[in-house]
Order: C-alpha cells, then sequence, then structure tokens
C-alpha cells in the first residue's frame, strides 16, 4: 500500500496515499476502536459539520483574514461533502475522548485534503492549505463542534417529525374505520364503560400529534449556538469581526435561524438543551411504547385473550408451535423506546459531568441523540407500514363480549341509583345474564326508557354516532 508521511506534535505517521484523512484523524482511529461505529453512521452530523466550516470560508474572505483562493476551495470541497462526497472519509469512532476535538480534526483534513486535490496539489501538501491554520481557521472544537451538533440535530428531526406525523394519519384513518364499532373500554385492565374502538384509535392519532408539538419546541431550543467562542468563549484567536459575520452565514447556508448567545463563555459551557431535547425524544418514546403495548393486549389470542384485533401477520412466531404468530413489530418498537429512555439517562448524567468551561462528553450526547432519533424514525415506519395499516377488527368477537358486559349498568346509574346499579351488576355476573334483560324483568324501566339510555351515542359520547 503506497502511504505518504505527515507529523503532528507527537511525531509522524504514515497515511494511506489516497486517504482524504490525516496524522490527527489516524491517531483517533488508533485510540479509540470502541463502538466500531464511525461518525459517517450519522450523515447528518457529516453534512452540519460541512456547513460549520463552509460558513467559516465565506465568514474569514469576508473579513479579510483568509485569501480568496484558500476559501473558495475550502468552499468547494465543503459543498461536495454537504451533497454527500467522501462520506466513507469520516472514520473516527462516535465515542471519543477530547471533546470533540477527533471528529473536528477528521473534518478539517477531510476538507483540506479535497480543497488541496481541486487547487492541483497532492493530499497532504499543507504549506498550501493547513488543515489548522486555513480550514480551522477563527475555530476551536469547543464551537464548532456544539454547532454541528445542533444543526444536524435540526437536520435529523424533520425526518422523524414526518414519520410520526404519518403514523398518527394511519391511526386516525382507522378511528374512522372503526367509528362504529362499540367496545368495552378498560381501566386498570378491568371492565370499565362503553367505548368505540374508533375513539381509542383517535387517542393514539392525538398523542402523538401533542409530540410533534413538543418536540418542535425543544428544536427550537437548539438554534442558540456559541460559533465564533473559540476555546472557552473568548473568541480568541478569532477576528472581532468573525463572530457576526460566520452567524449570517451560518443562516444563510443551513436555512436555519440560528442566534448566537450573548454569553459565548456560558454557550459554550452549559449543554443542559441536550436534557431538554432528549427528555421530548423519550416522552415521544414511552408514548410509543404505550401504544404497542396496547395493541398487544387487544390483539392478544386470538383464542384466549382479548382478540379484539387482528395485526398483520409478519412472519412465524415459533420454531416448535405449529401457526403462532406474534405481535413483532410492536415489540420491537417498545425495545427502541428502551434503548431510548436509556440514551436519555446517558444524556443527563454526561450533561452534568461538564466541568468548568467545557463539557467534555459531547460525543457520547451526541450519539445518543443521533441514535435515538435514527431509531425512532425507522421504528415509527416500519410500526405505520408493517402494522398500523394492516389492523382489523373482530368485530363478531367485539359485539359479543358488549352484549354480555355489564359495564352499561354506569348508564343506568343516575336513573336507578348506584346501589340498585350495583346490585343488578353482581346479578348479571353471578347469573351470566343480560344487564338489559334483568331491568325489564324487573320492571325498573321500559324498553323506551332503555333504548335511550343505551343507545350507542349516549353510552360513548360520540357525535353523530351511527352503527
Amino acid at each position: 500500500m503506497q502511504t505518504r508521511t505527515e507529523t503532528d506534535s507527537l511525531g509522524s505517521v504514515e497515511i494511506p496515499a489516497d486517504a482524504y484523512w490525516g496524522v490527527h484523524t489516524a491517531r483517533a482511529h488508533e485510540n479509540f476502536p470502541i463502538t466500531l461505529r464511525p461518525i459517517s453512521v450519522y450523515p447528518a452530523f457529516i453534512r452540519a459539520f460541512a456547513c460549520v466550516k463552509q460558513a467559516a470560508a465565506r465568514a474569514n474572505l469576508e473579513i479579510g483574514v483568509l485569501d480568496a483562493h484558500r476559501s473558495n476551495l475550502i468552499d468547494q470541497a465543503c459543498e461536495e461533502i454537504k451533497n454527500g462526497a467522501l462520506i466513507d472519509e469520516f472514520v473516527v469512532g462516535v465515542i471519543q475522548g477530547g471533546a470533540g476535538t477527533s471528529s473536528n480534526m477528521n473534518v478539517n483534513e477531510v476538507v483540506t485534503n479535497r480543497a488541496l486535490e481541486l487547487g492541483g496539489w497532492a493530499k497532504g501538501d499543507y504549506s498550501q492549505i493547513h488543515p489548522n491554520d486555513h480550514t480551522n481557521k477563527g475555530q476551536s472544537t469547543n464551537d464548532t463542534y456544539p454547532t454541528a451538533i445542533k444543526i444536524a440535530l435540526d437536520f435529523s428531526i424533520r425526518a422523524l417529525l414526518e414519520e410520526i406525523s404519518l403514523l398518527s394519519e394511519s391511526f386516525e384513518m382507522k378511528s374512522k374505520e372503526f367509528a362504529h364499532i362499540v367496545k368495552v373500554g378498560r381501566t386498570q385492565m378491568q371492565d370499565a364503560i362503553p367505548m368505540t374502538l374508533g375513539q381509542e384509535f383517535n387517542a393514539f392519532a392525538v398523542t402523538l400529534r401533542e409530540d410533534i408539538e413538543r418536540i418542535s419546541e425543544a428544536v427550537q431550543l437548539l438554534h442558540e449556538v456559541n460559533i465564533g467562542a473559540t476555546a472557552i468563549g473568548t473568541g480568541l484567536n478569532a477576528d472581532p469581526g468573525y463572530r457576526d459575520a460566520v452567524i449570517r452565514h451560518l443562516r444563510d447556508i443551513t436555512g436555519v435561524e440560528l442566534t448566537n448567545d450573548g454569553d459565548l463563555i456560558e454557550s459554550t459551557s452549559d449543554t443542559g438543551v441536550f436534557i431538554t431535547f432528549s427528555g421530548a425524544l423519550k416522552r415521544t418514546a414511552m408514548k410509543l411504547s404505550k401504544i404497542s403495548n396496547d395493541l398487544r393486549l387487544l390483539s392478544s389470542g386470538p383464542q384466549a385473550g382479548f382478540g379484539e384485533i387482528n395485526l398483520p401477520a409478519r412472519q412465524a412466531g415459533s420454531s416448535i408451535m405449529p401457526g403462532k404468530v406474534n405481535p413483532v413489530i410492536p415489540e420491537a418498537v417498545t425495545q427502541v423506546a428502551y434503548s431510548v429512555a436509556g440514551a436519555d439517562v446517558t444524556v443527563t448524567m454526561a450533561v452534568e459531568a461538564g466541568q468548568l468551561q467545557l463539557n467534555a462528553f459531547e460525543p457520547v450526547i451526541a450519539h445518543s441523540l443521533f441514535q435515538s432519533i435514527t431509531w425512532l424514525e425507522r421504528a415509527c415506519r416500519t410500526f405505520r407500514v408493517n402494522c398500523v395499516d394492516g389492523i382489523t377488527a373482530n368485530e363478531d368477537r367485539i359485539d359479543d363480549m358488549m352484549a354480555r358486559s355489564v359495564t352499561v349498568i354506569t348508564a343506568l346509574a343516575p336513573v336507578l341509583g348506584y346501589a340498585e346499579s350495583a346490585k343488578l351488576a353482581k346479578e348479571a355476573l353471578a347469573t351470566n345474564g343480560n344487564i338489559r334483560d334483568l331491568v325489564l324483568a324487573k320492571g325498573l324501566l321500559d324498553e323506551a326508557q332503555l333504548d335511550r339510555l343505551l343507545e350507542p351515542g349516549h353510552l360513548t359520547g360520540a357525535a353523530g354516532f351511527d352503527k
């Protein structure tokens, strides 16, 4: 294998001749063989980091601290990377020491070597364009890295929000399909009062729509970035005009309404926004798990369980029990939810662990959030496509349970009284009798009164009910 020699303050390292990364990336790749997952597994993060480097090159050109030739080559390289080029060159592990320095240098080296190539120079010819002196000019890992994370979270969350919206719409469609089906509602796993299956599915749709709003609110908090802070927030080594110029260019490049905090020292040391954002993701994950568990209960059986709905049969459920089919999609969604909850604990601990002017644990924060978003997005998609869209109702079974249910007695209590209604319920359960028949036999109400009180729309509160 042909190599080129690159040198840093620790000495020289042989780099594959065709690699766009350099000595700093090589050392990080050797130091952090932990997750076996490179930062390139999160393309939005690479795209966001390229946006940061591109904005810096344009800002430095504007304020006159970087010449047009180098700035334009760096700009062009960043544009290519934004569009997905060289993604496999971002090889450092997602978990790394150094507060993200390895990621920042991986980006600096790839951008620089592609810029050198565009300029007709050899990779590693840093006398022409240097990863630190030019591509990283006016910057530090401590402002570029968290800024890139926040922009990438904004980029990434859009696909998740779209999937949540589509899943909510799927539940809403099912609620309309099931609007005419009266069933037993349950509290504390015990029979409660009647409702429609449509109402049950509509609640799933509404709760997910609420979370779209909560996540969107949390995203807005990510738009405050510390670009221009350099190492600890004092702006050391950045031109006085750089801060305003770079945020303006970054807004233009990303299309995100970014703002720069008034106190960059505070902004550099405070990572609390990631707890808020992670909490919003966990809330959504827990709701998805709750819905998944409800669907598993409602579909349980098919003979000895609730059996009110049928989930699509996706695969054989057992290596020993012929014909068994399991609710594999809801089970997978719930496992994703558990992972998101665990990631939220990781984010919380990592945020708390920051000391003095910097949080050294932002890599695990970033990895945890990106993974949660990615897994939730995919979970929502498979939940919708492979499960919810194909759900059907067992109307005959639901009608049979309703016919034998004593839950309708609650609707009669205001007329008969609580004590009398409780006696009727106990008698019906003891004799496996029908509440309607018992009331008529005892002469407590006539048929017209019963029809009015037991009318499905009255029982369920469903406006315009038409069975």
